[in-house]
């Protein structure tokens, strides 16, 4: 699996976090091929504002935001590294600054909100979603399953 840790924002404090295994983790846990390539950015409120606005039609910063390349729906059984050399998952971007206000607010460390946030997008890019409120059930337990098994490694 590639994935690229792109730390344009706060990079003293993440470049510390086990963000690379996790992710390997979360994609090992939901079936994604061998050749997956995923990138995550961390970056300021202001950069993550902007890309809300662009492509949610939301105003100001959110804590993260996921944009999916190849289908979460695609048939990744079939799918061999001779005919598909890199399976795109997406791109998760990450404000660490909104995450840092969250720990205030729900009581979290940094590294567990980062970790959350994390996981959250990675979800989103292998298909899950919490539109409706039977998605967001299974979403938020899948989500309390991959940290409390992330935990106990």
């Amino acid at each position: 699996m590639d994935i690229q840790i792109n730390y344009d924002y706060r990079k003293d404090e993440l470049e510390k976090l086990p963000l690379h295994e996790l992710t390997l983790f979360v994609l090992a846990r939901e079936g994604r091929p061998d050749n997956t390539e995923v990138s995550i950015s961390f970056v300021t409120d202001e950069a993550i504002a902007e890309l809300n606005e662009r492509y949610r039609r939301k105003e100001g910063p959110t804590d993260v935001l996921s944009f999916e390349c190849d289908g979460a729906e695609d048939d990744l059984s079939a799918m061999t590294l001779a005919e598909s050399p890199v399976y795109e998952l997406g791109d998760v971007v990450i404000a660490p600054d909104v995450a840092g206000r969250q720990t205030r607010e729900f009581d979290t460390t940094f590294e567990e909100e980062i970790s959350l946030l994390l996981v959250h997008g990675l979800l989103h890019l292998c298909g899950y979603d919490h539109i409706e409120d039977d998605e967001a059930e299974v979403m938020e337990a899948r989500e309390a399953d991959i940290l409390r098994e992330w935990a106990r490694r």
